[in-house]
């Protein structure tokens, strides 16, 4: 191989990363789309003829590698939390007021537009790209690195040999979303009812050439974990980002009060139609890195960010009936049909209706004229009626009086507002139970929606949660549009189902008011689902978490003649009843300083992170409280510890550094 060659490939490489960037990144192109081709195609050229040339970062593997037959799993270093929601004015400044209890007067706030797409992880080492995920359930994504890659606004090798994992939201322009729907329709499929599922959809493709001609993009917008980055503000780090080659949204903007923060808000409320994307909010970030640290997380989210909503889009549209729909509890749930119709992007043909009082309130009567909206910009609801719009022609809903799946006769429990099938036989909560069971909060099977779990059920190849670890290959086949491979892989993931830690079993099996983070508190104290059946309302009182209704719930639960039938179904097949996550420990049976004590952390570890010392401190039985107040019993104080460490001081609470902390933590 010549030197000619060798720096022919380097210079095509480094004039295609160039243009690429211009267009991807700058959205300012130098050359035409015929001559970044020719280019394109003489790399490819001259790799092919020369395979030792062939590197990963090279433009050319941009196009789309060879179908994928499954997704792998990726658990995340740092979970990708989900943010809180704003409605309103009033919800802002209650979050600002939060803010500032937290962390003082002293606070600015970065604001950027919330792109409506898909949230991904994507990791660097040295530089170079070297995978992609989904955000999943935020701890355990989807590996979709073919697929990214295929984004051109995606760097392969960035500007400076650094590691680190950004975060992004890949979205789907709206002239390609036309584009694609256009040769969707064109070809008598269903066209997607908005970019962001467009987007997901391209990126969950098996085939990354086909997600390759989807033309998505994306604005990445924070970094997992500063690290040694030595980025101290979220406004610094989206600059850093911005010199390694990312492409950052250049809407951003920084705000030291509220007011602004408001006023921007309106001025992309009434702009953002005029955007070359959807947008459906703003995000609103506290600035600083180490007053985030201070105010910490709550179990679902951060408490130094929040998504402001904007106001639901609302349209007219008929109701043209009403369905009822049997969820896992037995609750009847009236849904509104209604002629389809656009709202906030998306073709909604169906609304809820919560309740049978709700429909009497607002007098609504089939082949009313409704107002509908999206709550939050994501689930249907009929707002009204319109009542001027009748011609006589409508007709009054009745609610039956019994069950239409079962028969059996429909009741309202005292107290309760919503209608009730009691029979645990029908056949609609066991259906709707199994496609509980198998969600991704709960064992998470994949393969095995709401489509696959309806058929098995409707062809009487299972009965109840034990059903499912006795599928074999040979029925699945039968399934429609079930292949071989597809018949595999469920096998497989079943199979796999089968470990998973106590927690995911106990959500899955439906217990009522036991939801996922009950189900892993329960998990955590008792360990085995042997010892859960023997315990006593009174012992499930003594959890922190679990409150009178809940434990008596539990304990009549695990006293039924059949849940103990079913329970030992699953472990003679083999499915997993004890705990194998991190151990929760009992503050009241173990002997360590943090037992009982409440402690704040301050300013910036350079060991531990502020999640880590957070969550040994909690297992050994103490609580890490946001500020410092007489009933603190220990600060820990980093590097450029603030006003909190003058609170402590203040208060005579104990001070410690991070050097004292790990001595303990590690006895």
């Amino acid at each position: 191989m010549s030197e000619q060659i060798k720096t022919k490939v380097k210079e095509l490489r480094n004039l295609l990363n160039n243009w690429n960037y211009e267009y991807h990144v700058l959205d300012k192109p130098s050359v035409s789309d015929a001559e970044y081709d020719v280019a394109m195609q003489e790399l490819i050229r001259l790799e092919g003829e020369n395979p030792d040339l062939l590197s990963v970062d090279s433009p050319s593997q941009r196009i789309g590698g060879l179908p994928l037959s499954v997704f792998e799993k990726v658990e995340h270093n740092t979970p990708m939390l989900s943010l809180g929601n704003a409605f309103n004015e009033a919800d802002l400044r209650d979050f600002d007021r939060r803010v500032r209890q937290g962390v003082g007067e002293d606070v600015s706030y970065t604001c950027e537009l919330k792109i409506d797409g898909l949230a991904v992880s994507l990791q660097f080492e040295d530089g170079l790209f070297i995978r992609g995920a989904t955000r999943g359930d935020g701890t355990v994504g989807e590996d979709i690195t073919q697929n990214v890659k295929t984004i051109r606004s995606i760097p392969l090798r960035l500007s400076k040999p650094v590691s680190l994992e950004v975060r992004g939201e890949a979205y789907m322009p709206k002239k390609s979303f036309e584009a694609l729907n256009d040769i969707k329709l064109k070809a008598n499929e269903e066209p997607f009812a908005n970019p962001r599922n467009a987007a997901a959809g391209s990126l969950r493709q098996l085939d990354p050439k086909l997600a390759a001609k989807r033309n998505l993009s994306i604005y990445v917008y924070g970094i997992g974990n500063v690290g040694q980055t030595g980025v101290t503000s979220h406004s610094k780090g989206l600059d850093l980002l911005d010199e390694l080659g990312f492409k950052t949204n250049s809407e951003r903007k920084r705000f030291t009060g509220i007011e602004e923060v408001i006023q921007y808000i309106e001025q992309w409320h009434e702009k953002r139609p005029a955007l070359a994307y959807e947008i459906d909010g703003i995000v609103i970030k506290v600035d600083s890195l180490e007053q985030q640290d201070e105010l910490g997380f709550t179990a679902k989210s951060p408490r130094w960010a929040i998504a402001y909503k904007f106001p639901a889009e609302e349209v007219i549209t008929k109701l043209i009936d009403i369905e009822l729909n049997i969820g896992r509890t037995g609750v009847v749930t009236p849904t509104a049909i209604l002629e389809p119709v656009r709202i906030a992007g998306t073709v909604v043909r169906r609304a809820s209706l919560h309740n049978e009082d709700l429909i009497r309130e607002k007098d609504i009567k089939l082949g009313d004229y409704v107002v509908v909206k999206k709550a939050g910009d994501i689930i249907p609801e009929v707002v009204n009626v319109l009542p001027e719009r009748r011609t006589g022609e409508e007709k009054d809903f009745l609610m039956p009086t019994h069950c239409p799946e079962c028969e059996s006769e429909l009741l309202r429990l005292e107290g309760e507002v919503a209608l009730r099938c009691i029979n645990p036989m029908c056949p609609a909560q066991i259906r709707e139970g199994l496609i509980h069971f198998v969600s991704r909060n709960a064992m998470n099977i994949d393969g095995l929606g709401e489509s696959v779990i309806s058929q098995l059920f409707q062809e009487n190849l299972i009965k109840d949660v034990a059903g499912i670890f006795r599928l074999r290959k040979d029925q699945l086949i039968e399934l429609e549009r079930m292949g071989e491979k597809s018949a595999t892989n469920l096998i497989e993931a079943i199979e796999a189902s089968k470990k998973n830690s106590l927690e995911k079993l106990l959500f899955g099996l439906g217990i009522r008011h036991v939801g996922a983070k009950a189900a892993k508190t329960l998990a955590q104290q008792f360990e085995m689902m042997d010892r859960l059946q023997e315990v006593t309302v009174e012992e499930l009182e003594e959890v922190n978490e679990i409150g009178e209704k809940m434990a008596e719930s539990i304990a009549t639960y695990f006293g039924k003649p059949e849940v103990i039938k079913l329970l030992e179904e699953l472990k003679e097949l083999g499915v997993n009843q004890s705990y194998t996550g991190p151990k929760r420990v009992n503050i009241l049976a173990i002997d360590s300083f943090f037992a009982g004590k409440t402690v704040v952390l301050t300013g910036k570890l350079e060991i531990l992170t502020r999640n880590d010392a957070k969550e040994k401190i909690e297992l050994l039985g103490g609580k890490v409280a946001g500020s410092v107040s007489k009933n603190t019993d220990l600060l820990i104080a980093g590097e450029a510890a603030g006003s909190k460490l003058e609170q402590a001081n203040k208060h005579g609470v104990e001070i410690w550094n991070e050097e004292r902390l790990i001595q303990e933590l590690d006895k």
